[in-house]
């Protein structure tokens, strides 16, 4: 970290990355624990899935306004703001589940109020990622800019893979499986005096904006904020429709291949607790669903950060392989009946979602010209977040039904992408 940026000492660097790698941990680490929640407090399986609906609802409805309020408040005020809506919605929903675990309230109770103090992540925590990425860009250099940017962007992405990796050791004996909403607490508090203790307030030596950071969820690292996006001397941007004929392909590509893998996400869970017979012993349960959860993450990864690069991918060949890969993995996922199988085939969906999204994301960006990158980057954006707010819900209400019926539809999404995209993504040609 230390040669990362001439502007920002390697301490200071540090706390940024742990201010983003938390948020994206937390939220991953429940993930692969409240199905087994609710399948011990004998929940509805959608309620739990629209607990996570409803604070991707609030993270796209509000990062929005944090990432304008960091330019008027401070970046660092916004940072602090982001980890105590982390850290109080990590602690409050720990407590109640606790109690809840525990026979001292009713479970109608418990997840009113769960979903009630999700809030304050979904709310707050937004305002984290975009003031982490604007202070960056006021306090570094031009030349080294994109790649301070880059190291905290992939904190976001790393934190998905650690947060299921790590939740089953933390349900610990006295609190059980409301023990990683505790842990994940304590760790945020600590950033968060790390925060106050060891980065200066804002004076920013460039003028810059940051990105709206997508909802942190199991499906790998966001894509980097470009130094384009923080460059003072950009032109006006323009206002980019949303029927303009050289982004809506990609734009319809995002949304159907985005609404399969966040009901790929949203039904894994409840598919490992009835595929291995876990409901009576739901701790066994959020132990293999973080495995295989970890799984997943890992084969975005290596799809983001090694076979794109490796093989040079172009958008156009990224999508139509990442869907077909996909669509492949979520027939094997469903019609698994092992632990082995399960995870195989959610990774090998994985690997395919982990090619799709960036190519949809470059096809969107290479279809138009410079001056209208700020209006397609938003499209994109929206595109990405929409996907998790009725998706799962619906997965899971199909998956209730018949299993099958849910791996279907999603498989139905991404083959349709396959076929249409054939035509209707055009050769990848730069735009001027």
């Amino acid at each position: 970290m230390a040669t990362t940026s001439h502007s920002i000492p390697s301490d200071r660097m540090a706390v940024l990355f742990a201010v983003m790698l938390v948020a994206a941990a937390g939220n991953t680490a429940m993930q692969s624990i409240l199905p087994a929640i609710g399948a011990k407090l004998h929940i509805p399986d959608v309620w739990v899935s629209l607990a996570f609906s409803w604070s991707a609802l609030l993270w796209v409805l509000t990062a929005p306004h944090w990432a304008r309020q960091s330019d008027k408040r401070g970046r660092k005020a916004l940072m602090a703001l982001g980890v105590v809506g982390f850290l109080s919605s990590m602690a409050l929903c720990g407590l109640v589940l606790w109690a809840g675990l525990n026979g001292l309230i009713g479970a109608g109770i418990t997840f009113v109020a769960f979903a009630l103090f999700r809030s304050l992540y979904g709310g707050l925590g937004s305002a984290s990622p975009p003031a982490v990425q604007a202070y960056v860009a006021s306090r570094t250099d031009p030349a080294q800019r994109t790649q301070a940017l880059s190291l905290v962007s992939s904190s976001f992405g790393l934190g998905t893979v650690i947060g299921p990796a790590v939740a089953p050791y933390f349900i610990l004996p006295v609190v059980g499986l409301a023990g990683p909403m505790f842990v994940f607490a304590l760790i945020g508090l600590i950033v968060l005096v790390m925060l106050r203790w060891r980065l200066p307030n804002d004076t920013p030596r460039f003028a810059a904006r940051g990105a709206i950071a997508p909802y942190p969820l199991s499906a790998g690292p966001a894509e980097p904020t470009g130094e384009e996006e923080n460059e003072p001397d950009a032109p006006a941007q323009e206002v980019l429709g949303w029927r303009d004929g050289r982004v809506r392909p990609w734009l319809l590509a995002g949304f159907f291949g985005g609404q399969a893998q966040a009901m790929m996400l949203g039904v894994i869970g409840f598919l490992i607790l009835d595929r291995l017979h876990l409901r009576p012993t739901p701790e066994i349960g959020a132990d293999i669903t973080g495995t295989v959860l970890m799984s997943g993450a890992v084969a975005t990864l290596l799809a983001q950060w090694g076979l794109i690069p490796l093989f040079k991918l172009t958008p156009r060949s990224t999508v139509l392989w990442g869907a077909t890969l996909a669509g492949v993995g979520i027939l094997m996922t469903g019609l698994a009946q092992d632990q082995h199988a399960i995870t195989i085939g959610f990774a090998t969906g994985s690997l395919g979602f982990g090619l799709f999204r960036p190519g949809f994301t470059a096809g969107a960006s290479l279809s138009v010209p410079r001056r209208d990158q700020g209006s397609v980057a938003g499209m994109t954006a929206s595109i990405n977040g929409s996907a998790y707010i009725v998706s799962p819900a619906i997965g899971v209400l199909l998956y209730n039904w018949h299993p099958m019926a849910a791996y279907s539809l999603m498989a139905g999404f991404c083959g349709w992408l396959v076929v249409w995209g054939w035509s209707a993504l055009k050769q990848d040609q730069p735009a001027t």
